[in-house]
């Protein structure tokens, strides 16, 4: 049953969106790309990554973006993955990865919702583990 379920809290795991500015594209626009960050002193196991998008076109229209699904194996200790790249189109929706792992055998999981329009310079952070700076979701 759920109430015999552990829920400890997730510590240590985070995501950001940070700008490549090392890859530029023809139209010479921004591409960003979203990492996975574990920031802990073990690794992260069967990790499963679900990323969506949702909410309002500016003319009122309500959209929402396929589900796409990552898995990797194994984060290492103190590393960052990439998980995707992302079209800054989307950043005026609600931007969610859902992070779930195995640390043994306790499964953690948590939501990191970047708001919309939250994906901009003034909320850019100095990530340690990118040495770059970016948006960060802890």
């Amino acid at each position: 049953m759920k109430q015999d379920i552990s829920f400890d809290p997730v510590e240590g795991v985070s995501v950001a969106i940070i700008p490549d500015s090392d890859a530029l594209p023809p139209d010479g626009q921004t591409l960003w790309q979203v990492y996975l960050l574990n920031h802990n002193d073990f690794p992260l196991e069967n990790v499963i990554v679900n990323a969506n998008g949702y909410g309002q076109q500016p003319d009122g229209e309500k959209v929402r973006t396929s589900t796409l699904r990552y898995v990797f194996e194994e984060v290492g200790a103190r590393t960052a993955v990439p998980v995707e790249p992302i079209d800054p189109a989307l950043f005026h929706l609600n931007n969610q990865y859902w992070v779930s792992y195995y640390h043994g055998t306790q499964i953690f999981d948590k939501k990191f919702i970047f708001v919309p329009d939250s994906i901009v310079p003034d909320n850019f952070t100095h990530i340690a583990l990118l040495d770059q700076t970016g948006v960060l979701h802890s």
